[in-house]
């Protein structure tokens, strides 16, 4: 890509720069202070594109001028530069909070990045969550600077054709129309730099990102000097095969973190978003041992405790996956020249056997072995994640796996409608969600019936007003008559209960759950006293054959003419789309079969603009719900795809509906107000949008895992690397004299206190500074407590390496309810993330 110019554009006056810096930093498009400049300037391409960097580079010099003279334009800069500095300095809540921190920089790496629909890096879930988390650490001032890649032609498009099939297009990025800039360095050279691939080089180039004062960098490899299919690497999201995946994972870890030592940047934590960036960990302890002069094994001890890991996904099979061919194609260089190991000890870091020459490279498994922390993105899917983990520590219960969670939250600025904001601001102040809490409960169960019944009622409104221009203009492109466009412009009633359905047209996601019984549910459609509208979106990935069959039977039901005008299908389902369907939505529905929901965000994003959820407890749903601010379906088990399971839940979905939802939200009071219904929005919003928001998130992030992981790879790296190379004599002396290590007899004896758990063990070579004797249960009753340590009280006479561990059990307690068992124990460690070998007493 060449570097874009823009010769007619002419900075002189500090109101023009001002412009230029509003235009590119991405935090305006969610203020949307300096709309009104935009449409001033473009009003066509405002609303189509809603791209101010686009706008200002077509206008003509004259007319940017003339607009700079008006003095309600002036008024609108200087208001967007006053809260941009504001912002600025009121981001103190990480610097208030932790004054003396040892996180200087947290570089956070992701494959995608939802952060405007004026840059469309992304695909959906992931993206979201990354955008939103970028977003929510600017407002708190957690200091972290962003990674990713930039797509010539990210994810692709969707149309849906005459005949309901889904058209996927691939309309490329041009550079110069998107809100980045070239990352120069000091001397106004462009960062360009290389890494190698087989047989050449590739030339990899950057831009900048501004999120306020946060940065996300993104690396590009459409560069003229390279190959053609070299320069195609970056070319699509999620496209392609392995080989190609494989690539881009090379230069978003490789290449990223190189970016950030060619920028100076050294951040203490590295926090991969999900294993597509695991490779990061590798190029991390490179460097460190290239600025060290350490190997490999002692710089991936050192730097892993500083790096973090995110899954977000529900089923080991999702993982990226590549053979040992290919990965041996790619990184036997690499392992052998630049970490200085063979390429099948690299191999063995992606893989759950070492031994199996045959197993894939798994980037999850990399980025475990990798890292000094590991989550899941619900309190749910930290359950499955350790079950997904488990075989990497064989022989420790599953509840000891060691794979924490954080729930996610959403960037509630970026999806609240303008009325939405300044009911919070006018509630709980200007800055409640530049906080880690939201502590405004109180004040929000004071809101009275008729200031939230006339929110939902102007957002419904507004919601049905794009859908209608939206669809018009759909159903135009695809070939619809002259008379069929108008009727478009007709569709929906503004006094009629708004169902939403927005998602990804995944099998596992049941988007056509509610066409399970077409006839029950077109008669709540129908109903002539209490009817009902939908709004359904999503797309089908280009070879999801099942996925996109799903859309066309939506496409079919919406054209049985008893249905048209009461359900719409409204295409290419992008962020600009769930920001118009987020404050308008009665009731937001979600379908997923438990438990392949890792969390998902798409209901969270209208809790703070009056909607409800009616959900599968399933992702973050199982942990939100309760009786008073929402409905669910499920039992929250898991069946598998056990049709008989589909069945009865479409059963309860329209059960729900019928009893509860289409009655509370229809019975009004004197005043036209459903009182049950705002009731349930009142509760809904004072106790669940302040808990799922990415500031809580964010904060949750920086105190649970950032901190700890710069604390631990300050303390492993000080002193010329001293702990951490001891930590790794450790582990290789436990790993290399465990065969040895034992037990022998169990002695229980009874006073009138308590009783006395006795048992002998041999370690042989090892020390018992070595280890942990412990006493585990997992019976119920025991308090919560899993296990004991046993104290070393005796050494064993005549043994070598024999000693008696004793723990005192409550009187009542059976001995039988717990098992001795052994494990590795260092203070420095991270057991059993590190060294996961334990023993039991059978």
């Amino acid at each position: 890509m060449d570097q874009p110019t823009y010769p007619h554009l002419h900075p002189g006056s500090t109101r023009f720069d001002d412009l230029l810096d509003i235009a590119l930093n991405l935090r305006s498009s969610r203020e949307h202070t300096a709309d009104k400049i935009w449409e001033s300037l473009d009003p066509a391409q405002w609303e189509a594109t809603h791209n101010p960097w686009l706008i200002l580079q077509t206008a003509s010099q004259a007319k940017i001028d003339a607009l700079l003279e008006k003095p309600e334009i002036v008024d609108i800069i200087n208001k967007s530069v006053e809260q941009e500095s504001e912002t600025s300095t009121g981001r103190d809540w990480f610097a208030k909070q932790y004054p003396d921190s040892v996180l200087k920089k947290a570089s956070y790496f992701s494959m995608e990045y939802m952060l405007s629909e004026t840059l469309p890096i992304y695909s959906g879930g992931l993206g979201n969550v990354a955008g939103d988390q970028l977003k929510a650490a600017d407002d708190l001032g957690i200091p972290v600077v962003g990674v990713g890649l930039l797509y010539a032609q990210g994810y692709f498009r969707q149309e849906i054709d005459g005949q309901g099939n889904q058209i996927s297009l691939y309309p490329i990025n041009n550079p110069g129309q998107l809100p980045i800039k070239p990352l120069r360095l000091p001397n106004g050279e462009w960062l360009r730099f290389q890494i190698d691939l087989p047989g050449s080089k590739l030339w990899i180039q950057t831009w900048e990102v501004r999120i306020g004062k946060t940065k996300l960098y993104l690396l590009d490899t459409n560069d003229l000097s390279n190959l053609p299919s070299h320069r195609c690497i970056t070319s699509e999201l999620y496209g392609g095969g392995p080989e190609l995946r494989l690539k881009q994972e090379l230069v978003l870890g490789i290449g990223g973190w190189r970016l950030l030592r060619a920028l100076g940047i050294s951040p203490e934590v590295c926090h991969l978003n999900e294993g597509h960036a695991a490779f990061a960990v590798l190029e991390r302890a490179r460097c460190y041992m290239e600025d060290n002069d350490v190997d490999f094994q002692t710089a991936l001890t050192i730097t892993r405790a500083g790096n973090v890991f995110t899954t977000h996904t529900a089923v080991e099979a999702g993982f990226d996956r590549f053979s040992p061919t290919l990965f041996k194609t790619y990184l036997t260089e690499y392992a052998q020249l630049e970490l200085g190991i063979s390429v099948d000890s690299l191999l063995s870091l992606g893989r759950e056997n070492p031994a199996d020459d045959t197993e894939p490279f798994n980037m999850a498994f990399l980025a475990v072995h990798g890292s000094g922390g590991v989550n899941g993105v619900s309190e749910l899917h930290g359950v499955v994640s350790r079950k997904i983990f488990q075989s990497l520590f064989q022989r420790w219960p599953e509840s000891e796996v060691p794979v924490g969670h954080i729930t996610n939250g959403v960037h509630m600025p970026t999806w609240l409608s303008h009325k939405a904001a300044d009911l919070w601001a006018e509630t709980c102040g200007d800055d409640c969600w530049s906080n880690k809490a939201v502590v405004c409960e109180k004040s929000i169960k004071k809101l009275s019936d008729s200031k939230i019944w006339t929110l939902r009622t102007e957002a419904r409104k507004l919601l049905i007003d794009h859908t209608r221009q939206r669809y018009g203009r759909q159903i135009a492109e695809a070939g619809a008559s002259t008379r069929e466009v108008a009727a478009a412009f007709r569709i929906f009633d503004p006094n009629v209960l708004t169902l939403g359905f927005a998602r990804r047209f995944a099998t596992y996601k049941r988007p056509n759950l509610l066409l399970y019984d077409r006839e029950r549910f077109l008669r709540i459609l129908t109903n002539r006293d209490r009817p009902v509208q939908l709004i359904v979106a999503g797309k089908a990935h280009p070879q999801d054959r099942a996925g996109q069959a799903m859309i066309a039977q939506w496409e079919e039901f919406i054209k049985t003419p008893e249905v048209q005008g009461r359900v719409v299908f409204l295409s290419d389902y992008d962020m600009h789309l769930a920001q118009q369907l987020a404050p308008g939505v009665d009731l937001w529905i979600n379908t997923p079969r438990r438990p392949w929901e890792a969390s998902g965000t798409s209901g969270m994003k209208i809790l703070g603009n009056g909607g409800l959820n009616l959900s599968e407890l399933d992702g973050w749903w199982a942990e939100a719900y309760s009786e008073d601010v929402g409905w669910a379906i499920g039992d929250r088990r898991e069946h598998g795809d056990d049709p008989g399971v589909d069945a009865a839940e479409a059963e309860k979905l329209y059960r729900i509906l019928e009893e509860e939802v289409v009655p509370q939200f229809y019975d009004r009071n004197s005043s036209g107000i459903p009182t049950r219904w705002v009731a349930r929005i009142r509760q809904s919003m004072a106790k669940l949008a302040p808990i799922y928001s990415a500031s809580r998130t964010v904060a949750q992030y920086a105190e649970n895992y950032y901190l700890p992981a710069a604390q631990g790879y300050i303390d492993r790296s000080a002193d010329g690397s001293k702990l951490g190379t001891e930590i790794l004599v450790w582990r290789e002396r436990v790993k290399s004299k465990w065969e040895r290590v034992r037990f022998g007899n169990v002695i229980t004896e009874s006073s009138d206190k308590d009783q006395t758990y006795s048992v002998h063990v041999y370690l042989g070579d090892l020390s018992p500074d070595d280890v942990k004797v412990e006493l585990y249960t997992d019976a119920a009753g025991t308090g919560g407590v899993s296990y004991l340590e046993m104290a070393r009280s005796s050494d064993l006479i005549g043994s070598d390496g024999g000693y008696t561990y004793s723990a005192n059990l409550p009187l009542g307690q059976s001995a039988d309810l717990y098992t001795p068992r052994i494990v590795p124990y260092h203070a420095g460690a991270l057991v059993p993330l590190e060294l996961s070998d334990i023993i039991w007493q059978r």
